[in-house]
Formats: C-alpha cells, structure tokens, sequence
C-alpha cells in the first residue's frame, strides 16, 4: 500500500513537472502567434492570447514587406542542399571511422572531434579567408559549403556512435549475400541509422534554417540573404512593428515545426538510442 502510494506520487510529481516543462516551451510560441494577430497599438495593452478581433492581414502584408518570396526561396535551397550535403558526407565518413580500420583512424576521428570545440563564430575568419580564395565570396556555392562544414563534426560523431552498435553478425550476413562495402553502407548501415539520421536531419536544419550571421559576411547582395533578412526590415532603429515581426517570425518557425512533426517518431529514437540497440 505504502508503495503504491510512493509510485502514485512520484508519477503525479513528475507529469506536473513535464507539463511545466510543456508550458514553458510552448507559450512563446502562441504568444508569438497571438501577437501576430493584434495590431501596433493592442501588441502590449491586449493581455489575451488570441485578441477578439484577430488581424490575418498582418501574415499577407509580412509576405509582401519582408519580400519573404524570395528569401523563403533561398532558405528553402540552401536548408535542403546543405542538409543532404551533410547527410551524404557523415554518414559516408561516420562509417569509414565505425567500420573500416585504416591508417590514422583515430587520429582524423579526433581532429572532428576537437573540431566540435571550436565556438561557431570563431570558425568564420578562417572560412571567409578561404571563400576570399577559392573565388566564392558573394555566391551560393560558398555559403552552402562553410554551412556543410560547420554541421559535419556533430554529425559526424552522432552516426559513428550509432554505426559502432550494428551487430557483426548482421554485416558478416550481408558480405555472405554478395554485398561490398558500399553495399554494407547502403543496406545495412543506414537503415539501421534512421533515428539517428532524423537527429542529423532536424539538428542541422534548425541550424541552417535560422543562420543569418555568417550570410552577412559571405554575401554582398540582398538577393542572396536567407529568410532572416525579411525579419529585419520590420525591426527598425527606432521603432519596431511588433505585429508584422511576430508574423514573419511565424511563417519562418512554420516549416521548422512541420519537419519535426513529420520525423518525431525517429527523432526520439535517435535521442533514446537504446530504445533501437536494447
């Protein structure tokens, strides 16, 4: 009884602490949401969180103001192109430092990993440096590989600690039906890194997605810059349009949120590996 009780308890405690959690996480979301539907003058003096009177217009005249048509076109090629580069390129490499045993394996796995350390901005002199160089400066090519280059250490390690648990077994079994290495690679390999792929996947969108420092330093001209250039017309030195930002913010979270819906069920695999590899 006395257990039962404790059990009942601990189980109340933690559910009141996860919706806390919950609640925490999402109310600037909807806050978010329901200031894009009030006006300038009601953002502050209007406490609901959707006003009586809400305001659509505010998402068409973000679209048109923030000229979000184009950026949310080139956020869309640059998220997609360096998020397959990524995937491509990790997943490649993660399986050579799990799979194959060459010479300075260990040595190159360090190299990403001490990579991993580095703070974000301080890789962007190098980058630029070497962007100045290469002749790409100003063009798309350039930004979508410092951004492949910037998300491969992460990736890197998280499908190498995911491969280093495919049994022996399961790829000595593919070898025996004719299967190459690539064919390991393909057959084996990735399918059983799906959770992990769909971390890989939604990690470095999110990043992708909402970069806009290091676009400042590699582009020169406006047509280039991703969504978050749209943002800022609405934020201005003096006064700043609270509604239409809240809107744009919206529409730029909007995508976001729908890739992580859509991979839910392997993201949180991903996370709780051992769910897949007991």
């Amino acid at each position: 009884m006395i257990f039962r009780v404790k059990k009942t308890t601990t189980n109340i405690l933690v559910h009141l602490l996860l919706i806390s959690v919950s609640i925490t996480c999402l109310f600037p979301l909807l806050w978010m949401f329901g200031s894009s539907l009030k006006t300038q003058g009601t953002v502050f003096s209007d406490m609901s969180i959707i006003p009586a009177q809400p305001h659509f217009e505010n998402y068409v005249t973000a679209w048109r103001e923030g000229n979000f048509g184009r950026y949310f076109f080139n956020s869309l090629i640059y998220t997609s192109t360096v998020v397959f580069g990524i995937v491509l390129v990790s997943s490649l490499a993660a399986f050579a430092f799990s799979r194959l045993k060459f010479p300075g394996r260990n040595a190159f796995f360090i190299m990403f990993l001490a990579a991993m350390m580095i703070p974000l901005p301080g890789s962007f002199v190098p980058l630029y440096v070497l962007m100045v160089k290469l002749h790409l400066v100003n063009t798309r090519l350039g930004y979508v590989l410092c951004l492949i280059n910037v998300g491969l250490s992460f990736s890197i390690f998280l499908l190498k600690t995911y491969f280093d648990k495919i049994p022996k077994e399961l790829e000595d079994a593919a070898r025996i039906d004719g299967c190459n290495r690539l064919g390991i690679y393909r057959h084996v390999a990735l399918p059983f890194a799906k959770p992990a792929l769909a971390v890989v996947v939604i990690f470095n969108a999110l990043n992708v997605w909402n970069e806009y420092v290091l676009a400042l330093i590699i582009f020169n001209s406006k047509d280039l810059m991703p969504l978050q250039r749209g943002l800022m017309i609405f934020r201005g030195e003096f006064l700043t349009n609270y509604p239409l930002l809240m809107a744009g913010l919206t529409i730029a979270a909007l995508p976001i949120i729908v890739l992580y819906l859509l991979m839910q069920k392997y993201i949180v695999k991903g996370v709780t590996s051992r769910v897949a590899f007991p």
